[in-house]
């Protein structure tokens, strides 16, 4: 999608009721962990924020995904936006999402604007309430990835995820003998999914629809 045609439309939905649940259940793993959706999170939660940094690359919307190292965790290996945890100095989660960044694939977090943000979700697994936000930056970053958090950057077009192809659906084991039918993201061969999946998911919801 054109990035001058994206970003007005983005920011026209961003002011009005965000799809949130309805989105997230689309590309839910199912059975649906219906703690995701309580109303009553934990007390003890966490909090983290992810940045879903928009850019231009000739004229076109794309955004980065990084791919976490292989180590001894319940992230290993998978394909997240760049984020992390709140730390206690951080004023607030879009301030962690945009220090998460620029530590994580080294962009200039004082150049990226703030367009809002998407639908906060809870991991129960992990305890996390994820904000995800939206920011745009004028030009095409020099990505640095952190080699002991990041494996590699994938970047993707915005576009390509309304590809009809790109949504896959595929059993997925978490451990314990649990076994999730997991619906995905196919972007560059890696498997996309679980919580961003979910929050692509209300990103294209956004875009796709005018009465959001």
């Amino acid at each position: 999608m054109e990035i001058d045609r994206l970003v007005p439309q983005l920011l026209a939905a961003l002011r009005k009721p965000l799809p949130g649940k309805e989105a997230h259940l689309r590309m839910s793993p199912q059975p649906v962990d219906w703690r995701r959706f309580t109303l009553h999170i934990p007390e003890t939660h966490r909090k983290s924020g992810v940045l879903l940094l928009i850019y231009p690359e000739k004229g076109i919307g794309f955004f980065p995904l990084i791919k976490r190292p292989v180590y001894a965790g319940v992230h290993s290996g998978q394909i997240a936006l760049p984020g992390g945890k709140m730390e206690p100095g951080d004023p607030d989660v879009t301030f962690t999402a945009l220090r998460e960044a620029e530590e994580e694939i080294g962009i200039d977090a004082g150049k990226v604007e703030v367009l809002g943000k998407l639908s906060d979700l809870y991991i129960p697994t992990s305890n996390f309430l994820v904000t995800p936000v939206i920011g745009l930056i004028s030009d095409k970053p020099r990505f640095v990835p952190e080699q002991k958090e990041v494996a590699k950057i994938i970047s993707t077009a915005i576009y390509s995820l309304t590809a009809p192809e790109k949504i896959k659906h595929t059993e997925l084991s978490v451990g314990e003998g649990i076994r999730l039918n997991t619906p995905y993201f196919d972007i560059s061969g890696e498997i996309v999914w679980g919580a961003t999946a979910m929050i692509l998911s209300e990103l294209l919801l956004l875009l796709e629809s005018k009465d959001h």
